[in-house]
């Protein structure tokens, strides 16, 4: 049996599974598209945890929901005769070959940049008003910053260098303290967006996924605050009756580790 035979089989299977569940389980019976949304969105969450934590073993159970939930809305949508699993598939590869004419026409490129322009200019000619709506309102803020300069970068709204970027940073954080001197908080609050919008878009330029980097950082913290909440417990002290120099001990013993 060849790889593909192998996963058309097990593929089938799944779907041969969901068509039991969706007729059999009174849990399974119940779901619509909208009951499954967040859980969909709480499943790629856990899967972005298992890539950052490079556990390939928990990345091969999160893909897993993760396309059980595609096959379960595809199920759904053949309840109602709108679409099916099929559908989603073809779909989802006529997109493929029509935002890929340098594999299957004759478009030559010449780099990664090239065919990333080429795609936002080929979602303009297939209808969208703007290369921005594809940016998915919903997103974390973070995330949305991120996938907005991509794509205006993509259509060639972009810096040329590096270092004009750093120089917005520096800018956005001037503008930011003259703000906190005056102390206006609403205005505070936009040069603070402003700040890390300018971040997120060095982070770009750095060639850094500002998400991750974020979220290494809040592992990072957590290991070692637990780190500080156990010498704490040996010491059979309170965190709140200990000085912070006290803590600054174990937290330096912390990073240490």
């Amino acid at each position: 049996m060849s790889d593909k035979t192998a996963q058309l089989k097990a593929f089938e299977r799944l779907l041969t599974i969901m068509d039991e569940l969706r007729e059999q389980c009174p849990w399974d019976k119940k779901q619509t598209m909208e009951s499954l949304r967040h859980l969909t969105i709480e499943e790629v969450y856990e899967l972005g945890d298992a890539i950052l934590d490079n556990d390939l073993e928990e990345v091969k159970k999160e893909l897993g929901d993760v396309l059980l939930h595609i096959v379960f809305y595809s199920k759904i949508g053949s309840e109602t005769n709108n679409f099916d699993i099929a559908d989603v598939c073809n779909s989802i590869c006529d997109k493929l070959i029509h935002r890929h004419p340098h594999i299957y026409g004759d478009v030559v490129v010449k780099d990664e940049a090239e065919v990333k322009r080429n795609w936002e200019q080929l979602k303009l000619k297939e209808g969208k008003t703007s290369v921005l709506e594809g940016v998915p309102k919903s997103l974390p803020a973070v995330v949305k910053a991120s996938r907005i300069q991509e794509k205006v970068a993509g259509v060639g709204f972009d810096w040329e260098k590096p270092e004009q970027v750093f120089e917005k940073v520096e800018e956005e954080i001037a503008e930011l303290k003259v703000e906190i001197l005056k102390g206006d908080q609403d205005a505070i609050e936009s040069e603070f967006g402003d700040v890390m919008f300018s971040m997120i878009n060095y982070a770009r330029f750095l060639k850094i996924n500002p998400e991750n980097a974020l979220e290494r950082t809040n592992k990072k913290f957590i290991k070692r605050f637990q780190y500080l909440e156990g010498k704490a417990k040996e010491l059979d002290k309170s965190l709140k009756d200990m000085t912070l120099s006290e803590m600054d001990v174990f937290w330096e013993e912390a990073k240490l580790l």
